[in-house]
């Protein structure tokens, strides 16, 4: 892991390194596994654009069963903060109807995304959503949706790296870095 990277006006130093997020991945794609090893149906994974990209990779490469990929594109960041409202950039690369939803996120910290998310699936007629984040904050998650699987929890920082952005970059970091206040 570099010392720090700059990116835009802002410093970032490293917090999360890949090896343990690999450690985390590995634990919850385990569970993942556990319970849709054996399906009759094939159920989807939703990659949510642009920031789950890495993460849905290499979850997909440890699941042991047959799936489908779609993906959707959504944003409610400006800079550092969360405008609280979600736009929709991107709809649904393709048919929920009757399939049972993993969504795959790369963080969740207030929910609304989730919450949202979730409501876009079951309009469109999924049988049933389930949500799996690599990471949780937990000390702002505001809503009573029950996330599935989370890979890990971490306070309510600033950060960039596997896929996390900031203004558009910083995203091909394999590491987590946290901004440097």
């Amino acid at each position: 892991m570099s010392n720090t990277i700059q990116l835009h006006d802002k410093t970032f130093k490293p917090y999360i390194p890949y090896a343990d997020l690999e450690k985390a991945i590995d634990r919850v794609a385990e569970r993942i596994n556990h319970d849709y090893r054996g399906s009759a149906d094939i159920p989807a994974l939703l990659c949510v654009l642009n920031g789950s990209v890495l993460f849905t990779a290499e979850l997909m490469k440890r699941l042991d069963f047959n799936l489908e990929l779609i993906s959707m594109k959504l944003s409610s960041y400006e800079g550092t903060a969360s405008t609280g409202e979600v736009r929709e950039i991107m709809g649904l690369s393709g048919s929920v109807e009757g399939k049972r939803v993993l969504i795959v996120e790369d963080i969740v910290d207030t929910g609304t995304t989730i919450e949202n998310l979730i409501a876009t699936l079951k309009a469109h007629g999924a049988s049933e959503v389930k949500v799996c984040t690599l990471l949780l904050k937990p000390d702002v998650y505001k809503k009573d949706i029950p996330l599935d699987y989370v890979a890990m929890e971490i306070p309510n920082r600033f950060i960039v790296g596997f896929g996390l952005d900031y203004d558009g970059l910083g995203r091909n970091s394999k590491d987590i870095y946290v901004i440097d206040q």
